[in-house]
């Protein structure tokens, strides 16, 4: 009996893992190109701008580069939701949007989590390897985020 109820129970979810691969949460492709007002305003130096392409940039703007598993549900839903959370507390591809005080804050955090090594989140460097910061990457985008600052340190105290 327990057995014949475990066997319609192991089948119902693999039906339901089978239907549930059809569905999906939205993807979040937007254009690479809408970072380009971040970057031209921070001016980050070519070896920091490829480190934000390749560690900050899937979850912390309107574009993503999908694994192949991101076809696989649910595991399409995590990611999904590392997304809408890296994107609801930084959003480079929004940069233009936020106030030179908001700017000013947001590249703080930003050094502070990467220095902490709190970003990119071990479940990012777990699937990718080079994303895993060294102390080098880590001191060169504390240096650009000090150069970066300056000027909204400015603009901020002018208002």
């Amino acid at each position: 009996m327990i057995k014949k109820l475990l066997k319609k129970l192991a089948f119902a979810v693999l039906l339901v893992l089978l239907l549930a691969q059809f569905f999906g949460p939205p993807k979040n492709e937007g254009d690479l190109a809408s970072v380009e007002h971040f970057l031209m305003d921070t001016n980050p130096p070519e070896d920091v701008k490829a480190i934000l392409k390749n560690n900050c940039f899937d979850c912390h703007s309107d574009y993503t580069r999908y694994p192949w598993y991101n076809n696989i549900t649910p595991v399409n839903y995590w990611l999904n939701d590392h997304v809408v959370d890296g994107k609801k507390h930084f959003n480079a591809s929004k940069w233009n949007e936020y106030s030179d005080k908001k700017k000013d804050h947001k590249l703080e955090e930003l050094a502070e989590e990467v220095e902490e090594k709190e970003m990119p989140l071990p479940s990012y460097t777990w699937t990718h390897k080079d994303a895993d910061l060294s102390q080098d990457q880590i001191a060169a985008i504390e240096e650009w985020v000090k150069v970066a600052r300056i000027k909204y340190v400015f603009l901020k105290e002018a208002e």
